[in-house]
């Protein structure tokens, strides 16, 4: 099965599928901004646009994770991705269960206040100026509420209770407890390093 973590920037997408990784037994993470920023870095900076307008990232999300859950090597993929325009959805995700891929969608709200807060609260808060992501906010929370998928609201549940509600969704049993508070924010920061882009 594949797990696509959808929700805005700051909505708790990349920590929530790290810690379901963790916490559960054969599970993989599967990461399509990687390759969409290094295809968007492939164009000179003049052509650059985001790259979720570029075909190759769209077909290549849809091949890569055909062969990662057709390897049989797991019993779920985890995708910590935004998607908000219809057309990219329709693509990708029609693209996945064309393939015949058991996807589901589950999307992580937030209030625009708690995903500002969020953001402010992350290496990007020491600007003093909107970032890319804060800019966002609003399209990406209007986009979200029209697709379809389990939604989990994270404006008062901590991670452990949105990896809970998740795994619980999809049919995925916990192996593993939270972390104890010092070693969870130990890894909050580790997770938080890794992904800088």
């Amino acid at each position: 099965m594949i797990v696509w973590l959808n929700g805005a920037f700051g909505a708790g997408k990349t920590h929530t599928a790290y810690e379901l990784v963790r916490r559960t037994d054969g599970t993989v993470l599967v990461d399509p901004e990687i390759a969409g920023f290094g295809l968007q870095r492939t164009l000179p900076p003049a052509l650059r646009v985001d790259f979720q307008e570029l075909r190759a990232w769209r077909a290549g999300v849809i091949e890569v994770l055909h062969r990662v859950e057709g390897s049989g090597r797991q019993q779920a993929v985890v995708v910590p991705m935004t998607l908000v325009e219809p057309d990219v959805v329709e693509e990708v995700h029609g693209g996945l269960r064309a393939a015949g891929l058991d996807l589901r969608h589950v999307v992580l709200t937030a209030s625009p206040e708690t995903i500002r807060r969020r953001l402010r609260s992350r290496l990007e808060g020491l600007r003093r100026r909107e970032t890319w992501a804060m800019r966002q906010i609003d399209r990406c929370v209007r986009g979200l509420a029209t697709l379809e998928g389990h939604r989990v609201d994270t404006d008062a549940l901590g991670l452990d209770a949105v990896v809970e509600e998740v795994a619980a969704h999809v049919g995925l049993p916990l192996a593993r407890p939270p972390l104890p508070p010092w070693r969870a924010q130990v890894r909050r920061l580790r997770v938080a390093a890794a992904v800088i882009r």
